[in-house]
């Protein structure tokens, strides 16, 4: 018979209480520096209303902010935790329920031929801008967020793709910029040339969608020129942010298979689960009715998640370090650009 455990003398009351109290101190660690990265979000958030700024989304300038607060006043030593929390956890809770944004049936609204030319640009820019930041001697992991964000969707495509990649906070602002500078560049130049470039609505609307860095730049440039063109760019855009997963995936596979041989290394080699997720809430989205508001408030979420996870990486970028990456990247950067905006038109006049 086995003999009854007196919980009075057994060790696991204690265990249990130590675990708990932990946790409590661990979650009270993390509140002034999420407060601190939440507050910088929702002013971000006002002033993406304003005139004239609402061109940028509140992820830029919840960045913007968040560097300006840490190169001119100082960072507060007692919102780390709170910092590194957002920059990781609220990132990937954020990139997971960015699936509610997307169904298969919007990705079927695209067509066959609008499917491959988004992944044969996505396919095309991501190589070229890795085989040219080799060129151009720019660091690695700065040179994949640059392709990241080019190829795929932005700020939001950085910040996914350095949870495998493991760049500096420097780095990860660098590629921010890099997609702002050259996304807000195709927002004001797009819209006057359909006419010079003999694209129709359907055309302009699929070419904005394919090349244009943000979701937002891509509605400011489609829209311009009609309602159809900017129906036609957010479903092709949403569709270049659904191949977020798969190329996320595909670099973190990198690691692990190049590790299979060396003790030690495989269990390093970072698996994302979050893209994972994202993959999984699509496929519900797809299959359930969600109600509108429910869904609405899930992609607000989002949003703001990722904008609190940008304003935390702005807060520990110190911009110093930005300087001396030097001009190569964002020579890498441009060229990037011009490469996603010639290629996909040269498929779009090709294909017909």
């Amino acid at each position: 018979m086995t003999a009854a455990i007196d919980f009075r003398t057994s060790p696991v009351k204690p265990v249990i209480r130590e675990t708990i109290v932990s946790r409590v101190k661990s979650a009270r660690a993390v509140i002034p520096g999420v407060a601190l990265a939440g507050a910088i979000a929702l002013v971000a958030k006002l002033l993406h209303g304003v005139p004239g700024i609402a061109t940028f989304s509140p992820m830029i300038l919840a960045i913007a902010i968040g560097i300006s607060m840490r190169n001119l006043v100082g960072t507060p030593s007692f919102a780390a935790p709170g910092i590194a929390f957002s920059m990781r956890r609220l990132l990937r809770a954020a990139i997971v329920l960015l699936g509610f944004q997307i169904t298969l049936t919007q990705l079927a609204a695209v067509g066959a031929r609008g499917l491959l030319i988004v992944v044969g640009t996505l396919v095309a820019t991501f190589a070229f801008t890795l085989a040219t930041g080799r060129a151009l001697g720019v660091d690695r992991k700065l040179t994949e967020l640059i392709a990241a964000g080019t190829s795929i969707c932005g700020a939001s495509a950085v910040v996914a793709t350095n949870s495998v990649t493991g760049a500096s906070d420097e780095d990860v602002a660098y590629a921010i910029a890099c997609v702002t500078i050259f996304g807000s560049i195709a927002m004001f130049v797009y819209p006057v040339l359909p006419h010079l470039l003999h694209l129709d609505g359907a055309a302009y609307g699929l070419w904005s969608g394919a090349s244009i860095h943000e979701i937002a730049q891509v509605a400011a440039a489609s829209f311009q020129n009609s309602q159809r063109a900017g129906e036609i760019a957010t479903v092709a855009k949403l569709a270049r942010v659904m191949l977020l997963a798969p190329v996320v995936l595909a670099l973190s596979v990198g690691p692990r298979l190049a590790a299979r041989g060396t003790p030690g290394r495989l269990a390093r080699a970072p698996l994302p689960w979050f893209a994972i997720g994202f993959v999984a809430v699509t496929a519900v989205n797809s299959v359930v009715t969600i109600p509108a508001g429910m869904r609405d408030a899930t992609i607000t979420l989002s949003t703001f998640l990722l904008t609190i996870a940008l304003a935390a990486m702005g807060l520990e970028t110190d911009i110093s370090k930005l300087y001396a990456q030097g001009l190569r990247p964002a020579i890498l950067g441009a060229l990037a650009f011009l490469f996603i905006a010639t290629f996909s038109l040269a498929l779009i006049k090709f294909m017909g």
